[in-house]
Parts: C-alpha cells; structure tokens; sequence
C-alpha cells in the first residue's frame, strides 16, 4: 500500500490517531467532521488503508495589513486595513510515525494546495500558521515562516511558496 493524502472521510479510523498533543487529538476525534460539514475548514488526511498518519486543516483568513512583512505590505493597496491569507489550522503527525519525513510532507501538501487555489480560485498572499509551540516554530522556521509582530502566528508569503512547492 501506499501513502495518500486526501479529504477525510468515514472510511478512516480517526480514533487510531495519536500525535501525543491533546489539543489536536481531540480535533481530530471529536470536532474535524462537524467542523467540514460547516463549511469553516477543510481536512486533509494522510492515511495507509485505514491509518491516518497525519492530518492538517485549511481555511481562509485575513492578517491585519501593519502585520504583514514590510516587503509584503509595500506592494499591497493602502486602502487594504486587512490582507487575505490561507490559514493552515493545524498540522498533526501521529507519533506512532515521527521521525520518518512525513511532517514534511504533509507541509509540503499543504503549501502546494494554499499555492494552487491562490493561483486561480481565491485570493491568499501567503500562508499562516499559528504554532502550538516552541517545537512547532522551530518547524515551521525551517522552511521560511517568519513571525508576525503581536500575534504568535508566523507567515510565509506565495511567492516563497512557489519556491517551496515546484
């Protein structure tokens, strides 16, 4: 068999998932299903036959425009008091498979779509994250997130992304 990532559906064995962070554990279990039929984000999972080895969720946001990095908010409309972003919620792996690559991968997934649908389907400069902590920014800095000034979120804009993903 092999990896894929794709939407979550029934067929997967959520309860099975453990990344050891209660928080998105519980995500995951209790509230990612009801959260998709509310049309407030969309779930990716990363799955092996019924396995989920790791999941993130995608949504649409907006960053105050005085947050964006200098070399960001120099190219947008002034009249623009806030920027649209695709968050990327949250971002999961399950321990069970740490150490093996696969939080790259899922990022990796995860930019790539944010890149696609910004080139065609919506309006998103960039991607957010807001780091669940000090391991999750560390992650995230590996790949050009910088922080966002008063916020605990970091930013990496499209055109990074498009660095990134092709």
């Amino acid at each position: 068999m092999s990896i894929k990532i794709d939407l979550l559906n029934s067929a997967l064995n959520k309860q099975g998932f453990s990344c050891g962070k209660e928080m998105l554990d519980n995500y995951l279990h209790l509230q990612a299903g009801q959260d998709v039929k509310r049309k407030l984000c969309v779930v990716f999972v990363m799955f092996e036959g019924a396995t989920i080895k790791g999941y993130y969720t995608l949504s649409n946001a907006s960053v105050p425009a005085e947050l964006a990095p200098e070399g960001i908010r120099k190219k947008m409309p002034k009249s623009y008091d806030a920027l649209p972003v695709t968050l990327l919620g949250r971002l999961a792996i399950d321990k069970k498979f740490s150490g093996q690559g696969l939080g790259t991968i899922i990022l990796l997934d995860a930019l790539k779509r944010s890149y696609e649908i910004a080139g065609h389907s919506l309006g998103s400069i960039g991607v957010v994250v807001d780091p669940l902590d000090d391991d999750a920014i560390a992650f995230y800095e590996k790949f050009g997130f910088v922080r966002l000034p008063d916020s605990g979120k970091m930013f990496l804009p499209m055109s990074d992304i498009a660095q990134l993903t092709l």
